[in-house]
């Protein structure tokens, strides 16, 4: 997805330095009418600046030749002011339709009540990351993140409740990466995250900051006598794993956290 808002903003930005090469053409019709003015304007006063002789012009020029002129003057400006508008116009449409399609882009990549990417989109980010860590030859962790006993909390404070636990799970996420990783709703109550240029031990940082972040939650007590928690599946990607691979793997090292601790299981 990334990459395709890059060849997007390519096209745009391609199609608007066509206007403006258009609205360049314009002005220089309209530079080169002047030049031409002036021009026949010096022919007639340079020699008198130099002989210091007096002019005295006589133009007699016929009706029909002076309502031509001033029609084609008239038709001249007419078509310049016409441009003008049409050239901001094309420029209004260009900019305005590419954002509508860059939202409705991106609603469809968007889980609607976490506001986080969803599963549509896990092939195509995770592909560019994967792509990105192997060019560069840096390192690219998962982090595969579910939470606990989440069953219990639609059973004793309803799905609506449950709803908002999920999406204030996503936002403790988000608020715990950097803007460079992502943040996916895997499926219902799983989450997925993305770490370019980090490697295994340094995924431990983050799953230290969103147990931290979890606590505090929890002091708040969002959930009345009912403390949150969540098991957190670490794996660093190398070369030559498939996504399915990988994903498999962070899911079996979550459910190692999770098995650690019984009262923990589904």
């Amino acid at each position: 997805m990334f990459q395709h808002s890059q060849s997007t903003l390519a096209r745009v930005s391609h199609q608007l330095s066509r206007l403006e090469k258009r609205d360049w053409e314009q002005w220089v019709i309209v530079s080169i009418t002047g030049i031409m003015v002036s021009m026949g304007l010096l022919v007639l006063i340079v020699p008198a600046a130099f002989t210091g002789e007096r002019i005295d012009l006589h133009i007699i020029i016929s009706r029909p030749l002076a309502i031509g002129l001033f029609v084609l003057l008239a038709l001249l400006n007419t078509y310049l002011v016409t441009k003008r508008f049409e050239m901001r116009r094309l420029r209004e449409q260009l900019i305005s339709s590419t954002l509508q399609n860059q939202l409705i882009e991106q609603q469809s990549f968007t889980d609607p009540l976490t506001e986080v990417y969803n599963r549509r989109s896990l092939d195509q980010i995770a592909g560019q990351f994967i792509s990105q860590a192997r060019r560069r030859h840096t390192p690219l962790t998962f982090l595969m993140v579910d939470a606990d006993n989440f069953k219990e909390i639609n059973t004793r404070f309803g799905h609506l409740t449950g709803d908002f636990v999920l999406a204030e799970i996503a936002a403790l996420l988000k608020a715990s990466v950097r803007g460079s990783d992502a943040t996916l709703r895997y499926g219902g109550d799983e989450f997925l995250i993305m770490l370019p240029d980090t490697t295994e031990g340094g995924a431990a940082n983050v799953s230290a900051r969103i147990v931290w972040r979890l606590d505090e939650w929890n002091k708040a007590e969002n959930l009345e006598g009912y403390h949150l928690s969540l098991s957190i599946g670490a794996v660093e990607w190398t070369d030559g794993q498939t996504l399915d691979e990988i994903l498999d793997a962070a899911d079996r090292r979550m459910y190692e956290q999770k098995n650690a601790h019984p009262s923990l299981r589904k």
